[in-house]
């Protein structure tokens, strides 16, 4: 067995100790607030590179979502070569996001929906669904199934 030592100037070692009581106090901080894992205002999740059920979870995770570890129903859809007025309002919703589906047109993806677990009111059965065309994110939804439900953005709302 080797023992190295090593000697520091006091003002290296102060400094050193500065750095850890701030990052220790920034643990603190953010697990104290209830550190959810969301995207900073203005910061953008990038929706390519989505290879993985981890991935998927995680790019999730970075909008605030926490989901069922095993997505409820993965499906392959064709987005229709020609779109209708029947999907105005979807393709909206999916503009408002940056996503511009229609670029998609006549192509298949493959859709993965999970449960949301932690919907800010408290609804139960709410569901997020992914649209991923190699590898990238190309739509995604928030709704809920319910008789009287929604459908919205992956933007978390206000509780």
């Amino acid at each position: 067995m080797m023992i190295r030592a090593i000697k520091l100037p006091r003002r290296r070692l102060a400094a050193l100790g500065g750095v850890v009581v701030f990052v220790c106090a920034l643990v603190l901080a953010v697990t104290a607030l209830g550190g959810e894992p969301t995207a900073a205002a203005g910061e953008t999740v990038s929706p390519k590179g989505i290879r993985t059920a981890e991935d998927r979870l995680a790019y999730l995770e970075a909008h605030g979502w926490l989901v069922s570890k095993e997505p409820l129903a993965v499906e392959e859809l064709l987005i229709p070569k020609e779109m209708g007025s029947e999907y105005d309002d979807y393709l909206a919703l999916q503009s408002s996001q940056g996503f511009d589906l229609a670029k998609y047109a006549g192509r298949t993806v493959k859709r993965y929906t999970y449960q949301i677990l932690n919907y800010p009111t408290g609804e139960q059965g709410v569901q997020v669904s992914l649209l991923i065309y190699k590898n990238t994110v190309v739509a995604a939804d928030v709704l809920s199934p319910a008789l009287n439900g929604f459908i919205h953005g992956l933007a978390r709302p206000e509780a």
